[in-house]
């Protein structure tokens, strides 16, 4: 009589990140806290202004924002389970200024998006690269993610700037991903992975220097 076959492995479940906690997150020029209703007044100037818009390719502003169904938004931020949304405040004036967000969790592949965004007025101080490496430290550190992706369009190469200061690297362009105002624009897929997180934490340029 033969041993019967031994038991297949049990399969391990991934640990689920837990995006229900909304965590404060302390820089040197910015706090990330998490965003509310309340926000809204501060926030509003980027669903006004039209350069915003243009950036981020948000079509729905032609119409103007729709302020109760923006603070119903903001209103719920804190229940998702599946998304973090954080305001970002300047700690030398105490304003909110604008918002970070981790979204489009996939699972099966550890993985999000991220996107940015900041109220007029307030570009070229460092705030959002400052903001971008609190986040992504964040996804990775906390939340446990592999990989953290953007798109930028090819006409915001400030913010693509920004994006390689804190890390992310280009992968390929989406051609013709956009139609703004008659034009056609490519965007570029961004990432960062995990190990790069954990070599230079958001610090690229200080690694190159220091040659590791």
């Amino acid at each position: 009589m033969t041993d019967p076959a031994p038991a297949p492995a049990p399969v391990l479940a991934e640990p689920i990140p837990d995006f229900h906690t909304k965590p404060t997150l302390s820089g040197t020029r910015v706090l990330l806290r998490p965003v509310t209703a309340d926000d809204l007044p501060a926030l509003l100037p980027m669903f006004h202004d039209p350069e915003a818009s243009r950036l981020t390719g948000n079509h729905a502003a032609d119409d103007g924002p729709d302020e109760a169904r923006l603070r119903k938004w903001y209103a719920t931020r804190g229940e998702q389970d599946d998304r973090l949304d954080l305001a970002v405040v300047d700690r030398a004036t105490g304003n909110v200024v604008g918002e970070v967000v981790l979204n489009l969790w996939d699972q099966g592949n550890e993985s999000c998006n991220f996107r940015i965004c900041l109220v007029p007025g307030t570009y070229g101080k460092g705030l959002g690269t400052e903001a971008t490496r609190l986040i992504v430290g964040y996804g990775f550190e906390e939340l446990g993610l592999h990989r953290v992706s953007l798109e930028v369009y090819a006409f915001n190469p400030r913010a693509r700037r920004a994006y390689e200061k804190a890390g992310f690297v280009a992968e390929g362009v989406l051609r013709d991903a956009l139609l703004w105002e008659g034009e056609r624009v490519d965007a570029t897929v961004m990432s960062i992975l995990a190990p790069e997180w954990a070599r230079h934490r958001g610090l690229p340029v200080v690694e190159r220097l220091s040659g590791s």
